[in-house]
């Protein structure tokens, strides 16, 4: 099983001076960051995209671009790019790119997005939210999949016998994973075109999903995919310190975000007894010490017959040093104990 972190790029709000943290030092947190995951023997490296003051990141392949020059091995995915409001074209010319820099470590995790900020700042109609991830899922695939290529929708005007250039880094072709957060239409969706699955799961308790993934197995079989090319991973919020004291102070870190996002969503402010029943054996919080988390992830392997998994790190934009210890325990320890 690969094991890897997922980023947003959250920046804490300094709530004496009403403005958040200098998006251009988290940047560069972010890339020290990736750095250390590459040398600890990480697999995958997943950032995401967010069109908010409070995320620093509205251009993964920006980063991925940059991180490519300074690591060797680890791959380098979006987490996820949000299709339905962006063009497929730029999406593969991006990724092929950040293939070519990093001679084959590109990924994309493409979904239709749990914010919405991108679809009115570029001028998309919000009625259009399933259509458009639809029809530019399939432009995607066939940009990927053919080098000269014919393909019309409604959406969007139609291309004939055009190219996108540069091709990727093996023989044209970018591994495309479909992220979802639930809905059994977009498991389904993944299942039918053979493509890799990625489920995020932050609240509740795991063993919840336990259906949604077998749906995905049926139907993935059921459409006449081969079995040993099917790759599954979940997509949890984890932190991993040794210090007791340090898991404490993060609850602080991981309310502030939580109780940001909840406002606009009409969330109950976070509770401490949420975080610790996240924390407990059968939450979805991956946050506590090496065991602990090595434990659950172990666990996860074993419920789901993952091939993947990817903590989510950055909850709350923990202080930069305390964000590198927590990298390399998961991948010193955590990781050797899962493998």
């Amino acid at each position: 099983m690969e094991l890897g972190i997922g980023m947003f790029g959250d920046v804490a709000l300094d709530t004496k001076t009403g403005k958040y943290r200098d998006a251009s030092i988290k940047l560069n947190e972010i890339l020290d960051q990736v750095k250390l995951m590459d040398q600890v023997g990480l697999d995958v490296f997943a950032m995401g995209e967010h069109h908010r003051a409070d995320y620093a990141v509205s251009s993964p392949e920006i980063l991925l671009a940059a991180a490519a020059s300074i690591t060797n091995n680890i791959k380098l995915a979006s987490g996820v790019t949000v299709l339905s409001s962006s063009e497929p074209v730029k999406v593969y010319e991006d990724f092929s790119m950040i293939d070519l820099i990093s001679k084959g470590r590109a990924e994309i995790f493409v979904g239709r997005g749990s914010f919405i900020e991108s679809f009115p700042l570029y001028g998309y109609d919000l009625s259009d939210y399933n259509q458009l991830f639809e029809e530019k899922l399939d432009l995607l695939l066939k940009i990927n999949n053919e080098e000269n290529v014919s393909w019309s929708g409604i959406l969007r005007r139609p291309m004939e016998n055009q190219t996108v250039y540069p091709r990727a880094f093996k023989n044209g072709v970018l591994p495309i994973w479909i992220a979802v957060g639930g809905t059994p239409e977009s498991v389904l969706r993944a299942a039918k075109l053979g493509l890799p699955l990625i489920v995020a799961i932050i609240g509740g308790m795991p063993r919840q999903f336990k259906n949604l993934i077998e749906f995905y197995k049926q139907e993935y079989l059921k459409a006449g995919h081969d079995e040993s090319k099917m790759q599954i991973a979940i997509h949890s919020h984890t932190f991993v310190s040794d210090d007791q004291n340090v898991i404490d102070q993060y609850f602080f870190n991981y309310k502030s975000q939580m109780d940001r996002i909840g406002r606009t969503r009409g969330w109950a402010p976070y509770t401490k007894d949420q975080y610790e029943g996240g924390r407990s054996k059968d939450g979805a919080l991956f946050i506590g010490n090496t065991n602990e988390v090595a434990d659950k992830i172990a666990e996860m392997k074993e419920l789901f017959g993952l091939t993947r998994f990817i903590g989510h790190m950055d909850v709350g934009d923990p202080a930069h040093d305390v964000m590198m210890k927590s990298i390399e325990l998961f991948g010193e320890k955590v990781a050797p104990i899962v493998r």
